[in-house]
């Protein structure tokens, strides 16, 4: 485990391929108007033979032609599907989040219809046998011949960590409502949500934690004499970058204009034995969103828990590693270590 906490994956290879070696390739279900339909034909078949009527073994025959027809065509729509889930680059717990899916289809010369793709993941109780559940779904009615079209639907995960996405299933009703059949896509895919957004009063401390902020009093935020440029670095905002000076210099240049301050804010994240989870859940949360209203407010952001500091700084890649550690975080260590540190004081006083 590394100073984020990654772990290993853990699953085995050998064991996956053995299980895609047996699965099927495709997967039938009959729908409510085809347990019907089937029910006809085994009464008209039953009457054929009885009567010997052959008007009855024509439309026995015609109803036949009719399920061969239906198999033949929904195979065509599933043949030559290619599906590709494209991720955010950021996932907060409680919110929601666009995940956009990409339906290919290969075949240069026959359309694909009413095609619907359902995402699943691997639940928590998977290893004790669990069976994967819809993360969401997203339907499209056609796919021309050799083109790509874009579909999105909404997750909403309910806590922070690792979410491990398992496969995607491609299923379709093609031509006539009577059979679901569908095809297991596997897409393995692990993506790790943030912590939850709260909304951050003036002043608000994280749950618990202490925020200091360092800035320099009776000086206003933006000033208006420009005294000096610097070069672009990645978290500056947009609204600081001076285009003349960069249209001239060919590169993006930030001006520092009088009475301009980078305020330094660290985030003091401590745990109690005697906090509940979801309290500790709820520091946790308040934690990640001053340091996105602060990293957003062009302020330079550290953390520190009992073990790990993170140094105040801005950028994409701190808000990203800072957003992870607390994605990753245990607050039930952390707040046994706490206990265990207050024991061993007491016993050294005593």
């Amino acid at each position: 485990m590394d100073r984020l906490g990654n772990r290993g994956s853990g699953r085995d290879p050998a064991l996956k391929r053995s299980r895609n070696r047996f699965k099927p390739p495709r997967s039938l279900r009959a729908t409510r108007p085809g347990w019907c339909f089937i029910a006809i034909i085994f009464g008209v078949g039953f009457a054929a033979l009885n009567t010997g009527n052959n008007l009855l073994y024509l439309v026995f025959a015609l109803m036949l032609a009719f399920l061969v027809l239906s198999g033949i065509l929904s195979e065509t729509s599933l043949r030559g599907i290619r599906v590709e889930r494209v991720l955010p680059r950021e996932i907060f717990a409680g919110a929601s989040n666009p995940v956009r899916i990409r339906i290919a289809n290969r075949q240069p010369r026959v359309a694909a219809f009413a095609l619907s793709v359902e995402d699943r993941l691997v639940p928590p109780t998977r290893r004790q046998g669990g069976a994967l559940r819809a993360a969401g779904r997203c339907f499209v009615l056609r796919v021309g011949p050799g083109s790509i079209v874009d579909r999105s639907y909404s997750l909403v995960p309910e806590r922070r960590g690792e979410l491990d996405f398992a496969s995607l299933r491609v299923s379709t009703r093609f031509p006539f409502g009577l059979f679901v059949k569908s095809v297991e896509i596997e897409a393995p895919e692990t993506a790790l949500v943030y912590p939850a957004l709260v909304p951050i009063g003036a002043g608000r401390a994280a749950g618990g934690s202490r925020s200091d902020t360092d800035q320099r009093p009776g000086r206003s935020p933006v000033g208006d004499a420009l005294v000096g440029v610097r070069e672009f670095v990645p978290g500056d905002r947009a609204a600081r970058v001076h285009w003349r000076r960069s249209v001239r210099s060919g590169r993006l240049v930030v001006g520092e204009r009088e009475g301009q301050t980078a305020a330094e804010v660290e985030i003091l994240l401590l745990f109690s034995g005697d906090a509940s989870p979801a309290a500790n859940e709820e520091r946790i949360s308040i934690a990640a969103s001053e340091l996105v209203h602060h990293l957003e407010a062009g302020h330079r952001v550290g953390l520190r828990t009992r073990h790990v500091r993170f140094a105040p700084a801005t950028g994409t890649g701190h808000r990203r590693e800072l957003l992870a550690f607390l994605a990753r975080l245990e607050p039930g260590r952390e707040a046994q270590d706490a206990a265990a540190s207050v024991d061993a004081s007491e016993e050294s006083s005593a």
